[in-house]
């Protein structure tokens, strides 16, 4: 029968150290890592999906954006689940008009994303689906009608018209128009306009400081800053505090038809053509 001895002992003891030291070390790099992330989510880079048609043609359900945290500011909607950390608003910048900003509703505090159309000073109003901008109509040129295929992620509007692409899948046609700001720089991007609606006329409305006027580029799909802000649906004119970031480019775009379980499905239902979009 064998004794235990002292070194016997010593080695157990010696073990268990290590064991304890390695356990503190994963601990240690874990929560470097969490801290890591959240400064870099907080203060540069944010991940932002889009559950939504309101900003068809340039974004599409299924999109998975990056937006950069620091082009209009910080405040508490900067940080994860709005912590109160910072007071008011630092290192503030006004967004351009034309600019796709993410921001916090102002009633649910749900994260939006619009189209900047109007800033502080600035008379916006509509008519006939044209905007106006301080008197002006703004530029606004028929484009080619654009097929946007039906999937799990995006349904046919019910005033747009089901068609076919050429494979035959099908798809559904909206009327698209080029909107274009004011200006040599004048921001450019495309808009649909389904049908003649009751928001196709709506103002005129001054945007009063330190807020904007919100628009989504599917017209006559989009609860913005034509309808009085309430839950989950208008905004009204939205507070300049409340941005959280400017949206840069599609980092992903799934068509909705992959499933968890399956990796592959996740490339099978890759939209592949927009990655990498600037926004």
């Amino acid at each position: 029968m064998n004794a235990t001895t002292d070194s016997d002992i010593a080695d157990t003891g010696s073990k268990k150290a290590r064991e304890e030291k390695k356990e503190d070390n994963f601990l240690v790099f874990v929560l470097k890592l969490a801290l890591i992330v959240v400064v870099f989510r907080s203060f540069f880079f944010s991940p932002f999906n889009i559950p939504s048609e309101s900003m068809l043609p340039t974004l599409m359900n299924g999109d998975y954006l990056v937006a950069s945290k620091w082009s209009y500011g910080y405040t508490k909607h900067s940080m994860p689940f709005s912590a109160p950390v910072i007071p008011g608003r630092i290192f503030a910048s006004e967004p351009d008009r034309g600019d796709v900003v993410i921001f916090k509703h102002p009633i649910d505090t749900s994260d939006y994303i619009k189209r900047v159309i109007g800033l502080p000073g600035d008379t916006v109003a509509m008519r006939d689906g044209v905007v106006i901008l301080n008197g002006t109509p703004l530029e606004r040129e028929r484009a080619p009608d654009l097929l946007v295929p039906l999937s799990d992620n995006t349904e046919c509007h019910q005033m747009a018209r089901l068609d076919t692409l050429d494979n035959g899948e099908p798809a559904c046609r909206y009327m698209r128009y080029r909107e274009t700001m004011p200006g040599e720089d004048g921001a450019s991007y495309y808009t649909f306009d389904l049908a003649n609606m009751p928001q196709d006329n709506f103002g005129p409305i001054e945007v009063p400081e330190g807020q904007m006027f919100l628009m989504g580029d599917n017209r006559d799909n989009s609860l913005d800053s034509r309808f009085a802000a309430a839950p989950r649906g208008g905004i009204g004119l939205v507070d300049q505090d409340l941005l959280v970031g400017k949206a840069q480019f599609l980092m992903w775009s799934t068509d909705g038809s992959a499933n968890w379980f399956l990796p592959w499905t996740w490339f099978q239902a890759l939209r592949g053509d927009r990655l990498g979009t600037g926004l």
